[in-house]
């Protein structure tokens, strides 16, 4: 790829701790056909960055940068051939493919939305995952509805957070799970009906709180360690949606209990997908909620927000689960 002046960006030495990040001077990427570069003004933090720096993820290796960072606000500051629907100094947001972590980063233009007016970019960089995530993985592959009801784990973080308002938005009952009293107190807040502690059990309360019928749709960042309890947590022809594994890759399943209750479990990522399926989420999100955000109907959680020099202690914040909504980075 060719490059023009430099940048500077986080790189990380070796797999470890947030310790082995540093800011290095690195070349700016020049975008290829319909490709935008956009100064980036901040970038927001995922798990998913956390576990490649830590060596648990491999970028793929087809992807725009090996750096960290996945979604970011920013100007558009240079646009590559074929680019019609965005011009140089234009306010834009959306998910990358790596290379967030940085001064600069290329964004494919059809993943660029145009920030709202009243919108800071922190805000913006705080929204594209945990909404396209929520809206693709509770509505389009969970088909969840009016009259429904969701268990969502983590309710705290950013995704969490997003799925609470997603749901009370299409009039859905949310329950959550949270590690602390003041989180579940912050998540009815927002639109969560109730919660439980992080350690209780989880299937029970949900049993309490719909009189034994169970819940439709579980949306699951856990993984194995907890499938037992959201599959007696769903009701007869629910769906376990599989998002996340932070507790492990493997778990026992009771396949007598999916056959019998009709049960479906699905999976959801947003990076595996290809550029057109990616450009779709996309689209969809900016049709279905960007004015529903806009509007402040609905809004992105911050928990805080660090310069890009103290990225290792935005890296702590966010692994240390204390967290309530996204933690952003600032340039």
């Amino acid at each position: 790829m060719r490059t023009t002046e430099g940048m500077r960006a986080v790189v990380v030495e070796r797999p470890g701790g947030p310790e082995v990040m540093r800011l290095q001077q690195l070349p700016r990427p020049v975008p290829g056909p319909r490709q935008l570069r956009v100064r980036v003004h901040a970038s927001a933090l995922n798990r998913m960055d956390t576990v490649q720096r830590a060596g648990g993820y491999q970028a793929p290796a087809n992807a725009t940068s090996p750096l960290l960072g996945v979604e970011v606000a920013g100007v558009v500051e240079a646009v590559g051939e074929g680019v019609r629907a965005f011009r140089e100094g234009e306010r834009v947001f959306g998910l990358v493919d790596g290379g967030g972590y940085a001064e600069a980063c290329l964004m494919e233009e059809g993943m660029a939305v145009r920030v709202p007016d009243a919108w800071s970019f922190v805000e913006a960089a705080a929204t594209p995952e945990a909404y396209c995530t929520a809206h693709e993985s509770l509505l389009e592959v969970g088909g969840l509805r009016q009259g429904q009801s969701v268990f969502v784990h983590a309710g705290g973080s950013g995704i969490g957070t997003a799925c609470i308002q997603l749901a009370r938005a299409v009039g859905a009952r949310a329950f959550v799970s949270v590690g602390t009293e003041e989180k579940r107190e912050r998540c009815v807040a927002l639109g969560a009906e109730a919660g439980v502690l992080r350690g209780e059990d989880f299937s029970a309360a949900v049993a309490g709180w719909t009189r034994g019928e169970g819940v439709d749709v579980v949306e699951d960042f856990v993984g194995g360690a907890a499938m037992a309890r959201n599959l007696a947590s769903l009701r007869d022809g629910g769906t376990l949606l599989l998002v996340g594994v932070m507790n492990g890759m493997w778990g026992d399943l009771d396949l007598k209990q999916v056959i019998l209750r009709r049960l479906q479990l699905k999976g959801m990522a947003l990076r595996p997908l290809s550029l057109p399926m990616k450009e779709a989420v996309t689209r969809r999100f900016r049709e279905r909620w960007l004015p529903e955000l806009a509007s402040g109907r609905l809004r992105p959680v911050i928990d805080s927000v660090f310069p890009l020099e103290e990225v290792a202690e935005a890296h702590r914040r966010l692994e240390s689960n204390l967290t309530f909504g996204k933690v952003v980075l600032s340039l």
